[in-house]
């Protein structure tokens, strides 16, 4: 028995060595799917949110029996677990980042937010519910993210910086290579270059998003080629 009847804010040493280590367990099946993808926040990140979320719902609960007889005390088992979903916010912040173009790391994010959640539950004796949002985390980050490559994400957004002699001729040569390809031109922009060779130099920066079957290194060597330009560079 986890504890007696009688008294439900006693946990024996046994049992709570075991809540550790099942959350050691379920966060480490989490962050090896994270670290198999070079994120951020992998193995060990995970497990250490997991075991420490674990801890403090153990300390929440069984950490203050001596104190739930006393008078003018109450005691709250869920008092540390809500300091917990706040705190593990900033841990999660720093995960994210962002490029200029796009943003990165919101699903590693809410992955450790959501491997806290699993220490909690596991600290709090929901074992099921743990084990089940185990599984279904690791069913979204690794099959999901499959079905997301191949169905949703079939479009990508680069930025191409275009080292070019005159606006005009090369605007309209890009705009028809484009329309062409059928890649779609979301932003452009442009600044003057200084000189070369005595003649004014312009550079373009064109938001563009291409389709899943379009190659970069295809139309980056494209745009190379053409009549004017001196430099393509992509991110």
């Amino acid at each position: 028995m986890l504890h007696s009847v009688s008294n439900p804010w006693y946990i024996s040493e046994l049992h709570i060595l075991l809540r550790l280590l099942l959350a050691l367990l379920l966060g480490g099946l989490v962050g090896f799917e994270r670290e198999q993808s070079n994120h951020a926040a992998g193995l060990r990140t995970n497990i250490l949110v997991c075991i420490g979320s674990c801890l403090l719902m153990l300390l929440s609960i069984y950490g203050f029996a001596s104190f739930v007889n006393e008078v003018n005390v109450r005691v709250d088992p869920a008092r540390l677990a809500a300091a917990v979903i706040t705190g593990i916010g900033f841990l999660g912040a720093g995960t994210i980042l962002f490029t200029g173009k796009s943003i990165t790391g919101l699903t590693t994010a809410a992955s450790l937010w959501v491997v806290a959640a699993i220490g909690l539950a596991v600290g709090a004796g929901f074992y099921f519910a743990a084990a089940a949002s185990t599984g279904m985390v690791l069913l979204t980050l690794w099959a999901f993210n499959k079905l997301e490559k191949r169905f949703i994400s079939a479009k990508r957004e680069y930025l191409l910086k275009i080292q070019a002699d005159e606006q005009s001729k090369i605007v309209l040569a890009l705009n028809a290579l484009l329309t062409e390809r059928q890649i779609i031109l979301r932003k452009m922009l442009f600044e003057e270059a200084g000189f070369e060779n005595g003649e004014k130099q312009y550079m373009l920066n064109l938001y563009v998003t291409l389709p899943k079957t379009e190659s970069l290194l295809t139309l980056v060597d494209q745009i190379k080629h053409m009549e004017g330009v001196h430099c393509v560079s992509s991110e």
